[in-house]
């Protein structure tokens, strides 16, 4: 980044004379200003995403990864027994930890978003839950299984794992979803960017025989437009990432009421990424236009 920034404080930098080469009104000054700060704005919007996504994938791998639950199904008559056995079972293992009968209050707290409030448990064949976490070591769920099923038969074991890794996948999806709009972005900026490069130079071609006629090199009159046109994605980028970063900052915050878009946004350090998008765009037009330049140069020649 530290060298991308250095190229384009001298491609900025240059006299009033090389500066006249370009005309400053046009199609290309509106075309380039309004595509920076467009791309720039989905710009901000894609690293929130991927961001988010991120976020989002390491706090269901933690919050998942640690726990598990065991569900116990047995006659009214039967379940005092079987749930004491299974307490029995959780604590004298290795690697368990943090044993917990869940109670009638807690379980129909549990239900209550998928039946509601009034959920009668004491008329209800629930089963009984308890939950539990797992050490660093970590325990063996086969053996854990193998205990279970010889002293408490109506006992099922959930460790989680097969929710946790379609969601984990979900989310890292999610996240690489946003670094490649983010690439795409970009490309599409690039592409923008040459298009208007490309015009300018066409409709300069008279200008730029006259400059060649009197002895300007064309390192002179690329470094012109390349000038132009990376100060018009900078300062259209800086814009459109503006307006980004206020569209995010005033996003409702859903709480957990959103499931997976719950936190899209910037937490943090995180804030200061969308800072580095006009340097990007400004990076991105500098080389799209001296590539052009050259191409455009050498076919005028």
């Amino acid at each position: 980044m530290t060298g991308g920034v250095a190229r384009i404080l001298r491609a900025v930098r240059g006299d009033a004379a090389s500066d006249r080469v370009v005309p400053p009104t046009g199609f290309t000054v509106r075309l380039t200003l309004f595509t920076a700060a467009a791309m720039a704005f989905l710009a901000v919007f894609a690293l929130a995403l991927s961001l988010a996504a991120g976020r989002l994938a390491d706090r269901w791998g933690d919050e998942l990864a640690r726990g598990a639950t065991l569900r116990i199904s047995a006659p009214a008559d039967q379940m005092d027994r079987q749930v004491g056995a299974a307490l029995r079972v959780l604590e004298t293992t290795p690697g368990v930890t943090d044993v917990h009968a869940l109670s009638e209050a807690e379980q129909r707290e549990l239900l209550a978003p998928w039946f509601g409030p009034d959920l009668p448990l004491d008329r209800l064949p629930i089963p009984q839950l308890i939950a539990f976490s797992e050490t660093a070591e970590g325990y063996d769920p086969d053996g854990l299984r193998l205990r279970l099923q010889a002293e408490v038969p109506g006992a099922v074991l959930d460790d989680h794992r097969r929710w946790r890794r379609p969601l984990v996948a979900a989310a890292t999806g999610l996240r690489i979803l946003g670094w490649s709009a983010l690439a795409l972005i970009f490309g599409a900026l690039a592409a923008m960017v040459t298009l208007a490069a490309n015009a300018a130079l066409a409709a300069n071609a008279q200008v730029i025989a006259v400059l060649r006629l009197v002895g300007a090199t064309d390192d002179y009159i690329a470094g012109a437009f390349v000038r132009r046109f990376t100060l018009r994605a900078l300062c259209g980028a800086a814009a459109g990432a503006a307006i980004g970063l206020a569209a995010v900052a005033l996003m409702p915050d859903t709480g957990d009421a959103a499931g997976v878009l719950t936190g899209i946004g910037f937490r943090g350090w995180h804030w200061l990424w969308p800072l580095a998008v006009p340097a990007l765009a400004a990076l991105t037009a500098l080389l799209a236009t001296r590539a052009a330049a050259r191409r455009v140069l050498g076919s005028l020649a």
